[in-house]
């Protein structure tokens, strides 16, 4: 990666209180705002957000018993030769995508979500105290069925 990362930017994302809290808990995409990144340039900005990336999942590393021995990558995160780089730096373990154990990188997140869609249409909880923090057990989200969009015939 050619950009240089925004050391207090980056310093900033980490100050967020997501991070002192203990868990169970949870972080909506977002809780951030991205202005500050929006004014560097396009490489200074990936570079920026990929050490974020890898420094909050490096720092997710201490809510675990036990070290593991390899983080599997999954998502388009997986074809960002710098934060698998990053992440393995920081981390210090192998990391890989997780093809290397024979998973579709490019279906496991669209299956994870069918699945929770299934559970939600069938009233079935999707957060849970011991993995969310949330107080009762919550089926998510609002069901939106294609027969309900207006089709203009025009266009």
């Amino acid at each position: 990666m050619s950009g240089k990362v925004d050391k207090k930017i980056l310093e900033n994302f980490l100050e967020h209180p997501y991070f002192s809290m203990s868990a169970p808990k949870s972080l909506d995409r977002n809780q951030f705002e991205l202005s500050p990144v929006l004014k560097l340039s396009d490489a200074d900005g990936a570079a920026t957000l990929s050490a974020f990336t890898a420094e909050a999942v490096a720092n997710s590393f201490k809510l675990v018993p036990k070290k593991p021995k390899i983080l599997l990558v999954t998502g388009g995160g997986r074809r960002n030769l710098s934060l698998m780089r990053e992440l393995k730096n920081r981390l210090g373990i192998e990391v890989q995508p997780v093809e290397t154990v024979g998973w579709n990188g490019d279906a496991l997140e669209a299956q994870a979500f069918g699945y929770l869609a299934v559970r939600s249409e069938m009233g079935l909880s999707l957060s849970l105290p011991s993995t969310t923090g949330v107080d009762l057990p919550l089926s998510g989200g609002v069901l939106f069925r294609a027969s309900s969009i207006k089709t203009n015939s025009n266009a």
